[in-house]
């Protein structure tokens, strides 16, 4: 998919997509473009093992997509989104069992609810095995709100969250 693609309103956000893309990629994710209903949606995803995750195998998911607006309402639902769509087609053991799944829910916009910042910014949102730290992009403002903090639910992940999330979407 190409910048041209999203229109000329979007076109900070699709360069923005462009080089979250190379970033993927360049980090050994492999990356397709999918159709979530009408919207082009970015999909990179890499598998990591390490015996200081209780020798676990984390499959990370990243889901990014150019928007018109970002709220909470929709960087929430799409969280919830991305984490489902992870889990269903992660393959493999069931999730919990050796396994978990990662995601960062990528929204970016021009258009930027300050409060979908800071939902973002506040935690980590969790569903069993299933771990996720949406991401605001606001290009208007040139910040990106994702949160960086150490939770106790998932914990062991954290370093390798916050690596990725700074390589993916601060570079």
């Amino acid at each position: 998919m190409h910048e041209h693609e999203f229109g000329q309103q979007q076109s900070a956000a699709a360069a923005y997509l462009t080089t979250l893309e190379g970033r993927l990629r360049a980090d050994g994710c492999g990356t397709r473009w999918e159709d979530w209903q009408g919207m082009p949606v970015l999909v990179g995803r890499r598998s990591d093992f390490r015996m200081r995750w209780a020798a676990t195998n984390l499959h990370l998911f990243t889901v990014a997509a150019a928007v018109p607006r970002i709220t909470v309402e929709a960087i929430s639902g799409f969280t919830y989104g991305v984490l489902k769509y992870a889990k269903d087609t992660k393959g493999g053991l069931p999730v919990g069992l050796q396994t978990g799944v990662g995601a960062f829910p990528v929204l970016v916009s021009d258009d930027v609810d300050p409060d979908a910042v800071r939902w973002a910014e506040e935690q980590q949102r969790n569903r069993f095995a299933c771990l996720a730290r949406p991401v605001v992009v606001d290009c208007g403002q040139h910040h990106v709100g994702m949160y960086r903090g150490r939770p106790f639910i998932g914990g062991i992940y954290a370093s390798h969250f916050i690596k990725k999330g700074t390589r993916y979407f601060y570079g």
